[in-house]
């Protein structure tokens, strides 16, 4: 069956200088090989696009290797298995995991790269495995609950808040008891977080100060800083944190694009002044606790007091312009890539 399919696929052409150009991918389209014993098809019917692919494509040190020069691009995605010569799927399994940039995934069931693990789509459709239930939901899961140690009745800020990951760390903290300011761009999503999503307040940072936002939403303090952004927002609530805060760097979406770089927090003496940690959070390092987070999450989804959204795009040939609403602040909720239908 397989060799009478083609793949098509986008590979890294050049690595970007600043925003990522047309001419930095090639999309170019393959024949899908026979399969081998122990190995899987799977067709790719949703991508995860997240800042972090941005990181991904510069060739430096970091906390996974860069994407090579004509390679897939490295994404997460969600599909399912057409033909399977292993144990461990089936065919017409759900599954998610590595796929990269592409219409078909084909290897090793057991490849611990890609790890492929199935879903139940009757606990929640497909595209929440890539939100919520899925590597940004995880990332805001045990960011929020390993990294920043929640009480209940603490001030709890996230920036990027109505993205796939800010939405998650206002919920659990929530859940959890605290009070929650989001920061946002825009009425649209500032409304969206408070009103759907049930946050205490938002700060839109296209509309206004964000440090007065932060004298205004938080009177007592910032306890728990859930950093999305970097840059400008981070200095800010830097001014505001109390005695024992805890920031959790998760990202620096307004820096990745730099062609300078990286600027770093100005006022960092805060953490000084105020006995705080700053910690990053590397989603991969919980990996082998993902099934407790989606557990928890699943049930509030299912009691319906936790809220999801997507921006789904159609078409993996809208991959390159698609990845760039990312940095250029045009997605409202997790972004996903549709590539096919079941």
């Amino acid at each position: 069956m397989s060799t009478s399919l083609m793949n098509q696929q986008f590979r890294l052409a050049a690595r970007p200088v600043g925003m990522p150009k047309p001419g930095d991918w090639s999309c170019t389209t393959t024949p899908v090989r026979e399969l081998a014993d122990g190995e899987v098809l799977i067709k790719v019917l949703y991508l995860s696009l997240d800042p972090a692919m941005r990181g991904w494509m510069n060739d430096g040190k970091s906390y996974i290797r860069p994407v090579a020069i004509d390679e897939v691009m490295r994404a997460g995605g969600a599909g399912v298995v057409v033909e399977s010569k292993s144990s461990k799927f089936a065919a017409g399994d759900m599954v998610c995991g590595g796929t990269g940039v592409q219409q078909y995934w084909q290897g090793a069931a057991d490849d611990k790269t890609a790890g492929f693990y199935k879903v139940d789509t009757s606990r929640a459709p497909l595209p929440k495995y890539l939100n919520a239930l899925g590597m940004p939901g995880m990332t805001a899961y045990f960011g929020l609950l390993e990294v920043g140690m929640p009480k209940a009745g603490e001030t709890v800020v996230v920036s990027g808040a109505a993205g796939a990951v800010g939405q998650t760390v206002g919920q659990v903290a929530k859940h959890k008891g605290c009070r929650v300011v989001g920061i946002a761009g825009g009425k649209d999503k500032c409304d969206f977080v408070v009103n759907e999503l049930g946050f205490d307040a938002c700060i839109d940072y296209k509309g206004g100060s964000v440090k007065d936002g932060l004298k205004e939403h938080c009177p007592k303090g910032v306890d728990i800083y859930f950093d999305n952004v970097g840059g400008e927002i981070l200095d800010a609530v830097l001014t505001r944190i109390n005695l024992k805060a805890r920031i959790i760097i998760c990202g620096a979406i307004s820096q990745y694009n730099n062609t300078t770089p990286v600027k770093g927090p100005a006022n960092y003496l805060s953490l000084l002044v105020n006995r705080a940690r700053m910690e990053g959070i590397v989603v991969f390092d919980y990996a082998d606790r993902y099934s407790v987070g989606v557990a928890e999450m699943a049930k509030w989804m299912q009691a319906g007091t936790f809220k999801t959204r997507e921006d789904i795009v159609q078409g993996l040939e809208n991959f390159p312009e698609t990845l760039l609403m990312l940095f250029e602040g045009k997605n409202f909720g997790k972004l996903i890539l549709q590539v096919a239908e079941v």
